[in-house]
């Protein structure tokens, strides 16, 4: 089965619009973008696990319910959270005026917010901007509807994927965005998908719940859990192929490239880390089950003295036997291997629970790339996970904190 990535991010399945533009939110950069189906699409969606949950992910969990949604209109610069019933009214009026220039249901369309905590919309700003958007909508627009949505990113977020399924071409495409309070199960990150699928509401639930769990829940930037986060997917079938269903061959070749694509993303998002200088990826292999892998490599990926340590190209593998021993999983310490990689190469730096006499000098050359490989072994059965992360530098504080000015 083949996966080729392609160009046009969220426009690039058939039927599918967007636009970019600014509205006055934030000073000066795209502040509102609008993504559209020409025609109905079922969809899905993954949300925040914070108790506190902004305004919007309220109004989209409602509206999502019934597995349909059109449209999708988002903001940046202002998260229209804890604000209350006057928050819940700006949110739902937003899917409102979107509805109206696209003639469809308020009821699908899906609202999104990023930004400041705790301060109102400006909806004189967002009706007009709402207004100007819907008016541009097209194929090229992907491209400005990804810069819309970013906050702190220092890039756009998109990218899209090809398969064939009986002949049938189908995209997934998307675009997202996150790079502070980022952290397992959900953290201030955007990301919205779309595809020209046939799938039933059912499976493309089932696909999106296990590939956010095999991304976008494996990466962490600072461990703070954010109130706006969503991962939404819709699909309008415009491909013509024959109703995907669960437990087919046709649904793991559909699922294997939405993760794929999930994937993508969650790097992006870990890659560009607010002050971030290099991507982290943490495999932990031949763990006794599942949870365990999967919690060792989370626990890894959100030490903050991990991470600094790899700021400073620092092979101080302690720091890493530290993250696992604290993790709460069952291991023995004294079967323990541990390795780093990059493009320069590998270097053992822990066999069976002791560190080896390795090359500090070698070991930095490996720390000095821009996308570095961290290898537990914890050699007690058969399972692996994998999650990514990024250093943690000087300009993270200083980025944080002057968020608000």
């Amino acid at each position: 089965m083949d996966i080729v990535f392609v160009e046009g991010g969220v426009t690039a399945p058939k039927g599918f619009l967007a636009a970019g533009v600014h509205c006055g939110i934030k000073k000066c950069k795209k502040d509102l973008a609008i993504v559209f189906s020409k025609v109905p699409a079922v969809a899905a969606g993954v949300f925040t696990t914070n108790k506190v949950k902004a305004a919007p992910v309220l109004v989209t969990m409602e509206n999502i319910k019934d597995g349909k949604i059109q449209a999708i209109v988002a903001n940046s610069g202002n998260a229209n959270a804890c604000t209350g019933e006057k928050g819940l009214k700006d949110a739902k009026e937003m899917t409102e005026i979107t509805a109206k220039r696209l003639n469809i249901a308020p009821c699908d369309v899906a609202v999104a917010s990023t930004g400041v905590i705790g301060v109102y919309l400006p909806m004189d700003k967002v009706r007009e901007g709402i207004e100007s958007c819907a008016k541009i909508l097209s194929v090229e627009g992907a491209s400005d509807a990804a810069l819309a949505i970013m906050t702190t990113d220092t890039f756009k977020k998109e990218a899209a994927v090809k398969i064939k399924i009986h002949g049938r071409e189908i995209t997934i495409g998307g675009m997202a965005k996150g790079s502070g309070m980022i952290h397992p199960d959900m953290a201030t990150m955007l990301c919205f998908l779309t595809t020209d699928a046939n799938i039933e509401e059912k499976a493309l639930r089932k696909a999106l719940k296990d590939a956010a769990d095999k991304s976008f829940n494996m990466i962490s930037v600072d461990g703070d859990t954010s109130t706006n986060d969503m991962v939404l997917i819709m699909s309008n079938g415009l491909a013509g192929n024959n109703t995907i269903t669960e437990g087919t061959d046709e649904y793991e070749i559909f699922y294997l490239a939405l993760e794929k694509l999930c994937v993508e993303f969650a790097k992006m998002i870990a890659r560009d880390g607010e002050g971030a200088t290099k991507l982290i990826e943490i495999t932990v292999k031949n763990a006794r089950d599942k949870e365990s892998a999967v919690k060792a490599a989370r626990t890894i990926s959100k030490s903050y003295l991990v991470k600094a340590a790899i700021f400073g190209e620092d092979a101080n593998w302690g720091r890493i036997m530290c993250a696992v021993g604290y993790s709460g999983i069952d291991f023995d310490p004294e079967e323990v291997d541990i390795f780093i990689s990059s493009k320069k190469g590998e270097v053992k730096l822990v066999e069976n629970g002791v560190g080896l006499d390795f090359s500090e000098e070698k070991a930095k050359e490996i720390l000095s790339e821009k996308d570095v490989n961290l290898t537990v072994d914890l050699k007690q059965g058969e399972f692996n996970a994998t999650a990514w992360g990024c250093d943690l530098s000087y300009d993270y504080v200083k980025i944080n904190a002057s968020y608000r000015t």
